[in-house]
């Protein structure tokens, strides 16, 4: 009761609020009015009264961040105009100024100018690459049958000349005898498979099964290259391994039985992809071609949203070039088959050709806009398309050098996982069977075809190798050309090694004392470390524990050097070996 008297007191004080300032009649408002309510409606409780030396309540209201002075308060305006009208008006005029976050507006430009640079980076990458794919695809046509004549002429003329070497052979001869084998063995075991009887039989299924059989098939051409360039691979260094070592191998010929069986298969799926790829160009309604071409679109949704590195992207590159290059032979396989069942009619080519058209402008689009937001979700610049480009420019120089350890054929199969064996031997069966040579002036066209083929190989390495040049030189990786980096092997620092590296690397000179430019590399001995360049990983499961504090100094190394030389350790596969940070 005390507390209300105090505040009735205070409210009838001359002077004290608003009351006193309007002429002194509190009760008669009080009376008139009623208890002052709110914007709602609702009555609002009376505040307490005012400590001695503080403003009043009811001379200061709180607003947002300031409080109202008397003077604005006299000139308080109705509820609607606050609610609704000061609103709208200040929608109407607020601005806001775009300097105050410039650095984000200007990395958002920078995003847009690196989607429109994408296509023109990426399809110089793609350009090189299948010029590349190219190169080692004619290699086995041109080439590589050349090499095995020289191999078994040397052979078999050896016995005239004495044995001046231990080796009856050189690797690479080797290589190359064992690659004309198995094409040999392949093409002949093709012969066995019916490919009239394979169309028919994939013509009468559904719709929705060829594009199960076309999907699976993909899959296994993806998992038969990742597998088959090892069998390659072994079955080249159990061929080539000096004897003097212990022998860790099950043997030559069980690895030549699983390498013949490996292509053979490998082929028999592609002229399946082939042929599924055949029936969707003749079907009369094109809904498989269509289903098919959708399922590229399908490839975005299942790449693009996912976290990719630089590496990573490397890998991506190089599958994508491998597969533009296999869907264009496939598109080529279908050509032939088509218009050998037309008689060679050019008519029934201009009929192919916007279908061929649609399928290559939709390869194309995918990529690019696969590339174009995965380069813009992972804040990735258009440059590292030329860093790749550099990538596999060093790949085609480095495997022109006398200290190198593989054909570049080998090296683009290593890289971007295309395999030559398989689509060549396809291609020969279903030119062979296409193509009738009878006659003598048959046989003059086929030796026109092998010389121009035999032209276009020479000419595209000399521009790949001109190219490669140029782009090796531009990325400054000449040093590491004639400087490479070595092997940290177990026990041993890299000064010793690029000491030992040294002595057995030079200018190799014949019998009379003339400086030698054969392009055979010079053997080196067992204890000269390896060209390559192996993971943290491996040295640590292969070094016992004694050596740890040579390993810590050598990862350490590695560790400065890894910006600048993991583009030339990724291939297509290592992925699946945990190579990639």
């Amino acid at each position: 009761m005390a507390g209300v008297a105090d505040a009735a007191a205070s409210a009838a004080a001359p002077g004290s609020g608003e009351d006193g300032r309007r002429g002194g009649a509190p009760e008669q408002q009080e009376s008139g009015r009623g208890e002052p309510k709110t914007l709602w409606g609702s009555r609002e409780p009376r505040p307490p009264a005012a400590g001695p030396g503080q403003p009043s309540p009811q001379q200061r209201t709180e607003t947002l961040g300031f409080y109202e002075s008397d003077r604005g308060r006299k000139k308080k305006r109705s509820p609607s105009d606050i609610s609704l009208l000061r609103f709208i008006s200040a929608e109407l005029t607020r601005g806001y100024f775009l300097e105050h976050n410039e650095a984000k507006y200007t990395e958002r430009r920078e995003r847009v100018y690196t989607c429109l640079r994408i296509p023109k980076e990426l399809e110089k990458l793609m350009f090189f690459g299948i010029f590349s794919c190219l190169d080692a695809f004619l290699y086995v046509f041109t080439l590589l049958p050349l090499r095995v004549f020289l191999a078994v002429f040397r052979f078999i003329t050896l016995p005239c000349y004495g044995l001046r070497d231990r080796r009856l052979l050189q690797p690479a001869q080797v290589c190359d005898v064992l690659k004309g084998v198995i094409l040999v063995i392949c093409y002949f075991m093709m012969h066995y498979v019916d490919y009239s009887m394979m169309y028919h039989l994939i013509r009468g299924q559904s719709v929705i099964k060829l594009y199960i059989i076309y999907n699976m098939l993909e899959v296994a051409d993806r998992l038969l290259s990742s597998f088959g360039q090892d069998i390659l691979d072994a079955l080249y260094w159990t061929a080539t391994e000096p004897k003097e070592r212990k022998r860790a191998h099950i043997g030559v010929i069980p690895h030549f039985f699983m390498a013949v069986l490996y292509v053979f298969a490998h082929a028999i799926f592609i002229m399946v992809q082939a042929t599924t790829l055949n029936v969707a160009f003749n079907s009369h309604n094109k809904s498989l071609l269509t289903i098919m071409m959708s399922n590229n679109f399908v490839e975005i949704k299942g790449s693009v949203f996912k976290k990719f590195e630089k590496n990573n992207l490397f890998q991506m590159s190089n599958s994508d070039i491998k597969e533009r290059f296999t869907n264009y032979v496939l598109l080529l396989i279908v050509c032939l088959r088509n218009m050998e069942q037309f008689s060679w009619n050019p008519d029934h080519l201009w009929v192919l050709f916007p279908d061929v058209c649609m399928v290559v402008a939709s390869e194309i689009v995918v990529d690019i806009v696969k590339h174009a937001f995965i380069t813009k979700f992972n804040d990735i610049t258009a440059d590292v398309y030329s860093e790749y480009r550099a990538s596999l420019a060093f790949d085609l120089v480095s495997s022109r050098q006398k200290n190198a350890y593989t054909d570049y054929s080998d090296s683009v199969s290593r890289r971007m996982g295309f395999i030559p064996l398989p689509l060549a031997v396809l291609l020969i069966r279903v030119v062979t069977s296409s193509i009738k040579v009878q006659g003598v002036l048959a046989y003059v066209c086929v030796v026109l075809f092998y010389c121009g083929l035999m032209s276009l190989k020479v000419l595209n390495s000399i521009v790949l190798l001109g190219k490669s040049c140029q782009y090796v030189k531009e990325a400054k990786m000449e040093e590491k050309l004639f400087n490479p980096v070595l092997t940290a092997t177990p026990g041993k620092p890299a000064g010793k090694q690029q000491s030992m590296f040294k002595s057995t690397q030079g200018i190799s000179t014949d019998e009379n004392g003339s400086t030698s430019v054969t392009s055979q590399p010079v053997h080196q001995k067992e204890n000269t470390p390896s060209l390559l360049v192996t993971s943290n990983s491996d040295q640590f499961l292969t070094t016992p524990d004694g050596e740890e504090k040579d390993i810590s100094q050598d990862s350490s190394e590695l560790k400065h050097r890894s910006s600048k030389k993991d583009l030339l350790e990724i291939d297509r596969f290592t992925i699946c070996g945990n190579r990639i940070d």
